[in-house]
C-alpha cells in the first residue's frame, strides 16, 4: 500500500498536469526560478501599450517558452534619469532579487546631461547591486537627440566603458530592434509597440539567458 508521503507527491504531479500550472514546472525539475527586476523607464515600463505588452511581461512569456524559469518584475517608470532610478533603488530591488536589467539613459540623452553625469548614477547604481552580489545585464540606447553625432559617440562609449569595467553582461542599445524602423514604434517616434517590444526580446534572448545562467551561479 502506497504510504500517504508518496499519494501526497502523486497528488500534487496531477494537480499540476490538470491545472497546466507551468509555475510548479521548475520544482519538480529542481530549477528555482529566477527573479529578475528591469530596472528603467518608459521603454521597459510599457509607455502606450498594455502592461501585458510590456518588455518585462514579454520577456518572461518568451523565457518560459525556451524552458526558462523566472519572474521578472516591471521597475520601469516612465520620465526616469539614471539619477532617479539611482534613488529608488531601495524601493524597486527588493532582498530577494536574483538578476537586474538595467535601461536608464535614454531620457538623460534627451535632456542633453553630460555622460559623466548619467554615468555617475549608473556607476552607483552598478556598485550597489554589485555589494548585494546580484547578476547584471546593463542596456545601452541608442536614443536620437539633436545633439550631434558626437554626443552619441560619446554616450555609446560611457555604457560600453562602464560595462568593461564592472565585467557585467552588456547590451548596446535596448532600442536597436526598432528605432530605425517606423511600423515598430509608437507615433510618438520614441517608444516601441507590441511588435517593436517583442522584436527586442528576440534579439535580447541570448544575453538574457546568459544573465540567468550568472544569477545562478551565484547562488551555488
Amino acid at each position: 500500500m502506497a504510504s500517504l508521503k508518496t499519494r501526497s507527491a502523486a497528488v500534487a504531479a496531477a494537480v499540476c498536469i490538470l491545472s497546466g500550472w507551468l509555475t510548479c514546472l521548475p520544482v519538480f525539475a529542481g530549477q528555482q526560478a529566477v527573479k529578475i527586476v528591469v530596472l528603467g523607464d518608459s521603454l521597459t515600463a510599457g509607455y502606450g501599450l498594455p502592461i501585458t505588452d510590456a518588455f518585462p511581461a514579454k520577456l518572461e512569456r518568451a523565457l518560459k517558452d525556451r524552458d526558462q524559469s523566472a519572474i521578472i518584475t516591471n521597475a520601469g517608470v516612465s520620465g526616469d534619469t539614471a539619477a532617479m532610478g539611482l534613488a529608488r533603488m531601495g524601493q524597486s530591488i527588493t532582498q530577494d532579487t536574483d538578476a537586474v536589467i538595467i535601461e536608464l539613459g535614454a531620457n538623460d540623452m534627451l535632456k542633453g546631461f553630460e555622460p559623466n553625469v548619467t554615468r555617475a548614477a549608473l556607476d552607483a547604481i552598478l556598485r550597489d547591486l554589485e555589494e548585494r552580489r546580484i547578476a547584471i545585464l546593463l542596456c545601452g540606447v541608442r536614443t536620437e537627440p539633436n545633439f550631434g553625432n558626437e554626443y552619441k559617440r560619446a554616450f555609446a562609449a560611457m555604457f560600453s566603458n562602464l560595462a568593461k569595467e564592472h565585467n557585467v553582461l552588456f547590451y548596446p542599445a535596448f532600442d536597436e530592434a526598432f528605432v530605425d524602423d517606423a511600423t515598430l514604434k509608437l507615433a510618438d517616434g520614441l517608444h516601441p509597440t507590441t511588435a517593436g517590444v517583442e522584436a527586442v526580446v528576440a534579439h535580447m534572448l541570448p544575453t538574457v539567458e546568459a544573465l540567468l545562467d550568472r544569477a545562478r551561479q551565484r547562488h551555488h
